[in-house]
């Protein structure tokens, strides 16, 4: 019988719509989209994992022996039963692993004949390395003219840059992101996350969703050029029109707010704390919370906050009034007097927050080879067609009989003359990030629908 949530409150409502025990109840809206990912380390993975977390099956081809370069770097590369690397791990999650050597004549002839059965090929090599391999875009979509090829790349397939290798770090750099962020007499500063790969990753995903739509409708595939660092430019607001406008560049504030005043990280006895109160109401309650309802008087709308004279006396008031509190009491005023307050949370925070617990933004799940693992899970989160994490990154071509013989129709002889050849590999029992646990049974819990 169905519960009858109707007459819920809002909250209540939506949590039971969402029920995130239900999950795996509920279908995958990706089902029956295939996706060959011969990406390495993040930004072309990652888009693949996107996908396969809403349900596409995903296909990653590494390299025979030591496989996707990935694999043993990142910090604590080893710290699960000495196979599992953290980065790896979270690009790499719900995908079928499998090791072919795609210079050779025979690990080309597999990714054509996986090609024939797949949606979309995900790739982030120097621009025209798979092109000069025969696994171009003009290659494939001739074998599959329904394909949609995206080539994830730092600066484009063409231009003055094309050919400069490209790490998040350096995305962030030549985007300016990293100009504009950091103190004004400081130097500028890196974000601490990997967001020139996760986001360019997210917005790869965005794309070859355009690109599924559009051939829905005209059957035809089409190739798509994703560039890093252009991508972190889109993400720049207003930056490009103010210069346009103004003539002048995009100077670092900190964590000041330059739209909002105030918005600011304050010091508190135990933490730190961003406070902001954007409306006439909201800066009422934290001037009523401060005790200086003269600020109120003289500073109530928005225009006035934001002249430069007027910020310097705002923000000296409420540092001064921040340091002797903690970090609960900031809240509490918040919650009582209407204003904007949140602690400003270590990773250790957020991951035992009741908050994300309750929204099972932590996923815990249990991995058929390396037992009990923490992700973050999916977001956003569907009603109808959840995203879902299904399993952990596997070993190095664990998936290979299971991809080559039930998908493509190998024989077991022809895998075993690949084997041989070094066309296809398995793991490295000397190359410990690339191998099961040792006290893996190596049939237990591999999931084939």
């Amino acid at each position: 019988m169905e519960k009858d949530i109707e007459s819920l409150p809002y909250t209540e409502f939506i949590r039971e719509l969402m029920n995130p025990e239900e999950i795996f109840e509920k279908p995958e809206p990706l089902k029956g989209i295939r996706v060959l990912d011969v990406g390495t380390l993040i930004f072309g993975p990652m888009v693949a994992t996107y996908l396969a977390e809403f349900g596409a099956e995903v296909i990653h081809v590494e390299m025979p022996g030591r496989g996707d370069t990935m694999r043993p770097l990142t910090p604590f590369a080893d710290f699960h039963k000495g196979v599992l690397a953290a980065g790896f791990e979270a690009t790499n999650n719900s995908k079928y692993h499998v090791a072919i050597d795609m210079r050779t004549p025979e690990g080309k002839e597999l990714i054509y004949r996986l090609v024939r059965k797949c949606d979309v090929l995900v790739e982030n090599y120097r621009p025209g390395t798979l092109d000069r391999w025969g696994l171009g875009y003009r290659q494939l979509s001739k074998i599959n003219p329904r394909l949609v090829y995206i080539s994830m790349s730092g600066f484009g397939q063409w231009g003055p840059w094309t050919m400069r290798p490209s790490y998040d770090a350096v995305a962030q750099a030549t985007s300016g992101l990293i100009e504009i962020t950091g103190f004004p007499d400081a130097i500028p500063l890196k974000a601490g996350a990997w967001i020139g790969d996760y986001y360019g990753a997210l917005m790869g995903a965005f794309a070859v969703m355009v690109a599924l739509y559009w051939r829905e409708k005209t059957g035809e595939g089409q190739y798509i050029d994703h560039p890093q660092a252009e991508n972190l430019i889109r993400n720049m607001d207003w930056t490009w029109l103010y210069i346009y406008l103004t003539g002048k560049n995009r100077e670092r504030t900190g964590n000041r707010d330059v739209a909002i005043v105030p918005s600011d990280i304050v010091k508190v006895k135990d933490g730190f704390v961003a406070v902001a109160a954007f409306s006439e109401d909201e800066f009422m309650g934290l001037c009523e919370a401060m005790g200086r309802m003269d600020l109120f008087e003289k500073y109530a709308s928005v225009e006035e906050r934001l002249k430069e004279e007027n910020q310097k006396v705002i923000y000296e008031a409420l540092h001064s009034w921040a340091k002797d509190k903690t970090v609960n009491e900031i809240i509490e005023k918040a919650e009582k007097f209407g204003f904007s307050a949140a602690k400003v949370m270590s990773s250790k925070d957020q991951y035992e927050d009741e908050h994300w617990r309750a929204r099972k933004s932590i996923w815990i799940h249990e991995d058929p080879i390396f037992g009990e693992l923490a992700e973050v899970s999916p977001v956003p989160k569907l009603s109808e067609s959840p995203g879902r994490i299904k399993w952990a990154a596997r070993p190095n071509g664990i998936d290979n009989e299971h991809v080559f013989i039930r998908l493509l129709g190998l024989t077991k002889e022809e895998l075993e003359e690949l084997y041989k050849k070094g066309v296809i590999g398995k793991w490295d029992e000397n190359v410990p990030w690339s191998c099961p646990p040792k006290d893996w049974d190596g049939k237990s819990g591999l999931f084939y629908p």
